[in-house]
């Protein structure tokens, strides 16, 4: 008997992937995201924010979840803006000691968490701060197959990005038959 198909998961970060910083301002293109960014809590940073990533994310094979500090405003201010529904979003701990003493040994503080959460499954992490600490933990820790893919922060998510994503979900091992 053949049970279904899980899609991997692609935990993604908000700020630097979807929106770019760091840069100087004359940088970064901005967009126009049917908002009135002068209304009172509107983040004006929401003007990087291409909105077509939600089109090139819902293409990738894979199960998108927020892995960033907005959490659930995630859903609440980009989903919309991009074009996608509500997604899952990973619930971070309370910070710890073991997260004192990882940041201390260069461990990014979201590293134990998304691994936790991928629980042996496939998974991407599109982020503006892995490094290759975080790779070599995860290559230890993780059962099954990982990419942590670096987004440019100045730049974000680009094509040459979802073309390496893109590349790696589609290939051996991201994708599994539970059996």
């Amino acid at each position: 008997m053949t049970g279904s198909v899980r899609l991997p998961l692609l935990f993604l970060d908000v700020d630097g992937p979807l929106i770019p910083f760091g840069g100087e301002p004359q940088q970064y293109r901005t967009y126009e995201t049917g908002l009135d960014l002068r209304e009172a809590g509107a983040n004006p940073l929401l003007a990087r924010i291409d909105p077509e990533h939600g089109a090139k994310l819902a293409a990738l094979a894979c199960e998108v979840v927020w892995a960033t500090t907005w959490v659930d405003e995630a859903n609440a201010c980009i989903a919309p803006l991009i074009g996608l529904p509500p997604l899952d979003v990973v619930v971070w701990p309370e910070p710890s000691e073991a997260d004192e003493r990882d940041a201390r040994d260069g461990l990014h503080w979201k590293t134990r968490t998304l691994v936790a959460r991928a629980a042996g499954r496939p998974f991407v992490w599109v982020d503006d701060e892995v490094t290759d600490t975080d790779r070599a933990w995860v290559a230890a820790h993780h059962p099954g197959h990982a990419l942590l893919h670096r987004v440019d922060a100045r730049v974000g998510l680009t094509d040459d990005d979802y073309a390496a994503l893109d590349s790696w979900l589609r290939g051996p091992g991201s994708v599994r038959d539970p059996g």
